[in-house]
């Protein structure tokens, strides 16, 4: 909360963050697959601030959606909103990575046609993560 009583920025990327991390983790296809196991970066946020969200006990939903499905990432886009309000939109490049390597690494096959089951439909009807 800043000192206006609004939630603040950084707590802003926080929900992004927890969504997002809640979308890779149902992503893993199990079954021994290796895809979506390893680890992934950040490269870019751009976030758009729509109105003021005043601090409260109620939660708002994050919806979240692929809106970009390349060689080596993925973009992410995100609606922060409750049933009356949009308070921010954004979307996330996020890079997979080889920690072992320690350098980025291309998409699979397998997981980019996972990624592409999510790709905007423009009616942004992904599976909602309340925060």
């Amino acid at each position: 909360m800043d000192a206006f009583g609004h939630v603040n920025n950084a707590v802003f990327v926080r929900y992004l963050e927890e969504a997002r991390i809640d979308f890779m983790r149902r992503l893993a296809p199990g079954d021994g697959s290796p895809s979506f196991t390893g680890g992934s970066v950040v490269a870019r946020h751009e976030i758009d601030y729509v109105r003021p969200l005043v601090h409260r006990p109620t939660p708002v939903t994050v919806e979240l959606w692929v809106t970009k499905v390349s060689a080596a990432s993925m973009t992410v886009g995100y609606e922060v909103k409750d049933e009356d309000t949009l308070y921010l939109r954004a979307s996330t490049v996020v890079v997979p990575y080889n920690f072992t390597e320690e350098r980025p690494r291309r998409l699979t096959a397998e997981e980019k046609a996972i990624l592409k089951e999510y790709l905007d439909d423009a009616s942004h009807q992904e599976r909602a993560v309340a925060v």
